[in-house]
Order: C-alpha cells, then structure tokens, then sequence
C-alpha cells in the first residue's frame, strides 16, 4: 500500500492553532494514508520548532528559512544556524522563503524580501540542498531571482498561483509546482488548466495548513489529513485514478527531498 501514501509537502503543525490537537492532527493523518508531512519554518524560532516536531514525531519532516512576510536583516550568525539545523537527517530543505508583494508594499522592505531571499538560496546552493519558494503576486522578481541567483538549485514553486507559461519555465528548470486547497475552489481560476496541462512528473500536493482548508473542508482550520482533498480534485481534473495521483506525487516529493527517501 505505501505507493498510494500521500505526503503534505508543505504545513505549518508548528503553528499555535495546533497547540490544544497537535498529536491528534498528526493521528488524523497518518488514518488519512499520510504517510509524512513537511513543516516549514517561517521565523528562526518556528524552523526550530518544527526541527522540534521532526523528534516528537516520526512522520514529521522540516524545512528551515526565513518567509518574506517575516523579513529581517540577516546576519552571518543566522545563516550559520540555519545551515547547522540542515545537518539534521530530518531537514529537508531551506523553506519557506521567497517574495510577497500582497502584504508587503513598502519599496525598502521588498527590497529586503529580495536580499534575503538571495542570501537563502545562496545558502542552499551551498548546501546542496532544495528550496520551498513562496511567491505572491512578485512572479516577475521571483523568476528573475530564480534565474539569476538560483542556477543549479532545484526547488518547489509552493501554493502556486502564476501563470502556465511561468510554471513551464519553472519546468524546464528542474523544478516543481506544488498545489493546495485552492485547487478545489470554484473560483480558482487558472490552476484548473495548469494542473492538467503540466506533467503529473512536476506537481506536489500540499495543506498549507492551517490555512486554505480545501472543498469541503472550506472555511475550518486546514490540517495534514485534508490533503487527500487537494489529490482527490487533481485526480479528477487530469481523469485518472486516485492512486496514481497518491503514487506519483509522492514519487515526486522522494525526488525532490533526497533526505525523505533516507529515513
């Protein structure tokens, strides 16, 4: 059965919503077939956290980094303990990190969403590790950062919301196009057409937890085990069996997170 195990590539249990349920959330998914989940740090503090939750739980996973709504000027000391947390076997990327221009309109301060942004892939490169990339309505940067300062990284473009001709250059670019709740809304939009336009080789399933809960969970607190949602609409929107959507994305997650396949 492990081939139709779905992993949430992407999901925030460290977050305080999960303080009261955290071990039942984490009992609800493994009952939903989760076989892993992924917990992305936002802040030093939180990538910490989740490093934390990788040894309290077996299913658990980590990526470390800081997300650009959390921006601040990094110093040496800061990349130096990111890069000692990635020698845990259970950290399997730099992530969450990237540009957000929805929150954040400031000229300085996206200029500082940029800089570390920089600084982080950088630090993977370094690493030979992947990235989790957020990006929100900075497709332009983020690509121009991607393809300037990111040559020969490998990462997940994560809760994707650009273009298909933007997702196919990230293709031909090693990389992947990771997929959340909003893929069940009425009023996704585009993703619909991506989703079965791109290879099923290039798309991860992901919560985002707790947010963006997916149809028809819509509107409560988002949780691990709710990803089978996000599958159950990829595997009706490309007309093929929910157990290859389970096996192939989870294929995909292998590759790109060498560190998962270890353990």
């Amino acid at each position: 059965m492990e081939k139709y195990m779905l992993i949430d590539t992407h999901a925030h249990i460290n977050s305080e919503k999960f303080a009261e349920d955290r071990s039942e959330t984490v009992a609800r998914a493994l009952a939903n077939g989760v076989g892993s989940i992924i917990n992305m740090g936002d802040t030093m503090e939180s990538s910490k956290h989740c490093l934390e939750l990788t040894e309290e739980f077996s299913c658990c996973y980590a990526g470390v980094g800081i997300h650009p709504e959390e921006a601040f000027p990094m110093t040496e000391g800061d990349l130096i303990q990111l890069a000692e947390w990635t020698k845990d076997a259970k950290v399997v990327c730099i992530g969450e990190i990237g540009l957000d221009y929805y929150w954040e309109k400031d000229p300085d301060k996206r200029q500082l969403q940029r800089k570390i942004f920089i600084q982080q892939l950088d630090l993977a490169r370094q690493l030979n590790l992947p990235v989790c990339v957020h990006n929100r309505e900075a497709h332009g940067d983020t690509l121009d950062i991607l393809k300037k300062e990111g040559k020969g990284i490998r990462g997940v473009m994560h809760c994707y919301s650009g273009s298909l001709e933007m997702a196919k250059e990230l293709i031909k670019m090693g990389w992947y196009i990771g997929v959340d709740g909003p893929l069940t809304f009425k009023n996704a939009a585009k993703l619909p057409e991506i989703v079965q336009a791109i290879p099923l080789e290039r798309i991860l399933v992901e919560t985002d937890c707790p947010y963006m809960a997916p149809v028809p969970k819509r509107g409560k607190r988002n949780e691990p085990a709710y990803v089978k949602y996000v599958a159950e609409k990829l595997a009706e929107l490309r007309q093929v069996p929910f157990e290859e959507i389970a096996g192939q994305t989870t294929k995909n997650a292998r590759e790109l997170y060498g560190k998962l396949a270890k353990i």
